[in-house]
């Protein structure tokens, strides 16, 4: 999550949690309630986040970066292949 993203939910839920409390000048509900908040905030990014890490599109793309990394390690070993056969026809000096 973006830092401007997760400030916002902290104002939020201090802001939540200061009208919810039982009296205006308790901290100890206050404290309670915001980390009860960010306790549900956190399951629900873990949530989502594990939802898109295992969503079809990211497998896809990572399917993708494994097949592309497999061609351009061929292709660099050809690369090798070529410039060492390049070396061998190359007269000395």
């Amino acid at each position: 999550m973006k830092p401007s993203l997760l400030l916002l939910l902290g104002c939020t839920a201090v802001l939540a949690a200061q009208t919810r409390a039982d009296t205006p000048r308790d901290p100890e509900a206050l404290v309670t309630k915001v980390q009860e908040y960010a306790q549900k905030a956190s399951a629900m990014a873990k949530s989502a986040i594990s939802t898109v890490q295992e969503s079809e599109a990211m497998q896809q793309a990572r399917r993708w970066l494994s097949d592309n990394a497999e061609l351009a390690k061929e292709r660099l070993a050809w690369l090798k292949e070529r410039l060492a056969e390049l070396l061998k026809r190359t007269p000395a000096a």
